[in-house]
């Protein structure tokens, strides 16, 4: 008996030992999740470490990444979350130091060092023929392109995390929504308002919300939606693709143009009427803003809009309604037809370029910084007209809708009509290097439709 006393004596002070030993040494790394994939799609994507001990709240101050982007940092029980707020560069390597990590029983610091490298960034485009439209996935170098879907006759789509949306018409010359997985497997029908006509499809930049205004066949006759904006989700679960009007108390229901805010359930729309207001997915809390003539663009992961006001461009900051006039390019860059912005306050702008007598000599898409330094990212002669500019997800490259020889380059008889040759052409911002000319429009990362 005494001698199982001295082994359990024994044993006890090993595992007091090994428990002491733990704490000194302070937390291990046991296991790293994250999604490179996801982090170059959309903001809000995590690296997740899981450590061998509980864990004293981390913070931001003690978290690195290089390359240098924006995180915001949360601490539960073994884990720590790094979440970055916009989304990734692609092929790149990322590396996340976290410093100064303790135990919450104390110990010594540790230092969590983990790296992982993005993917290639992949987007879909859209060609339209002679009687079969068709969109396609491809690479950014624009090598092996696969079609993903077809259709007699397609107006627009857009991507979500997980499906295609794509904006039909019928052969009773009526819309359709058709939503895909993002192989153009699954097709199925969203329910719509009515018999009638959809534009400005849009999705949400997180989740699986899409939106579009609806006028109704019948509007002509005095009866029906005009111009309504609707919600649905291209999830396929009960009732959840239903559409939801977004209609406001006691404001023209009739949208002239919105957007979706970025990470948030807001929306930001403009009404016939001129009227800008700020609300909730079904029109609800809304927030008057003044009155305005356009909606330019909200960049991802900014709650900042620009928008033309009757005397003037401005900045609104969504969260505050604080606003600013947007900065002035210097040198100055001339007159502009459209602003794209980005998620640093910068913004490209689409500018046409005159001569010294007033001729107009060709158009020009430049970077403004935040502090009105301008440098033009690609110029166009006259021969080439410039149709709408978007902006990869992590605003690393922009992309230039592009008819080129637009003189004689006539358009289609779509209601969204497009040239009958359209190029994406898509350059690095930093350094406005070409990457590649694509044959096509629509490309995804657009959040609107060419306007």
């Amino acid at each position: 008996m005494a001698g199982f006393s001295v082994v359990v004596a024994v044993l006890a002070v090993v595992g007091l030992g090994t428990a002491a030993a733990s704490v000194a040494i302070g937390p291990r790394v046991t296991s790293v999740d994250v999604d490179p994939s996801a982090a170059v799609a959309a903001s809000g994507s995590r690296l997740i470490v899981t450590l061998s001990q509980s864990v004293a709240e981390v913070d931001p101050s003690q978290v690195n990444v290089s390359p240098e982007t924006p995180v915001e940092v949360d601490t539960s029980g073994r884990s720590i979350g790094v979440r970055f707020t916009l989304p990734l560069w692609d092929e790149t390597e990322y590396t996340v130091t976290i410093e100064g990590v303790e135990g919450i029983g104390g110990g010594s610091a540790t230092t969590v060092v983990e790296s992982f490298t993005t993917p290639p960034l992949g987007d879909f485009l859209l060609q339209r023929g002679d009687g079969e439209d068709t969109i396609f996935f491809t690479g950014i170098d624009g090598e092996e392109a696969v079609p993903v879907y077809t259709h007699p006759h397609i107006e627009d789509f857009r991507a979500t995390a997980a499906h295609l949306v794509v904006s039909v018409l019928t052969p009773e010359d009526t819309a359709a929504l058709i939503v895909t997985d993002r192989d153009g497997e699954g097709a199925r029908e969203l329910p719509l308002p009515g018999f009638g006509f959809i534009s400005n499809l849009q999705v949400a930049d997180r989740g699986e919300t899409i939106g579009y205004t609806f006028t109704d066949a019948s509007v002509g006759e005095g009866r029906g939606d005009e111009s309504m904006l609707y919600t649905a989700s291209a999830q396929e679960s009960a009732g959840a693709d239903a559409p939801v009007a977004v209609q406001v108390s006691g404001a023209d229901p009739r949208v002239a143009d919105f957007r979706f805010v970025p990470d948030t359930a807001s929306v930001l729309l403009l009404s016939f009427d001129g009227t800008l207001l700020l609300t909730d997915a079904t029109g609800a809390n809304a927030t008057a803003l003044g009155s305005a003539l356009e909606i330019d663009g909200i960049a991802r992961g900014t709650s900042v809009a620009v928008v033309n006001r009757f005397d003037a461009t401005v900045q609104i900051d969504l969260t505050t309604a604080e606003e600013q006039q947007l900065v002035e390019a210097d040198p100055d860059t001339g007159p502009i037809s459209a602003v794209a912005p980005l998620p640093d306050g910068a913004t490209l702008r689409t500018n046409a370029l005159f001569d010294a007598d007033g001729v107009l000599i060709g158009s020009a898409i430049t970077h403004v910084a935040v502090d009105g330094t301008a440098t033009p990212i690609t110029v166009f002669d006259t021969s080439d007209a410039v149709i709408q500019t978007c902006v990869s997800p992590s605003a690393r490259y922009a992309a230039i809708l592009v008819a080129p020889d637009a003189a004689s380059n006539p358009y289609d008889e779509y209601l969204l009509p497009l040239p009958q040759q359209v190029e994406t052409r898509i350059v690095q911002i930093a350094d406005a290097e070409p990457v590649v000319s694509l044959a096509g429009s629509s490309i995804s990362w657009c959040q609107v439709p060419p306007q």
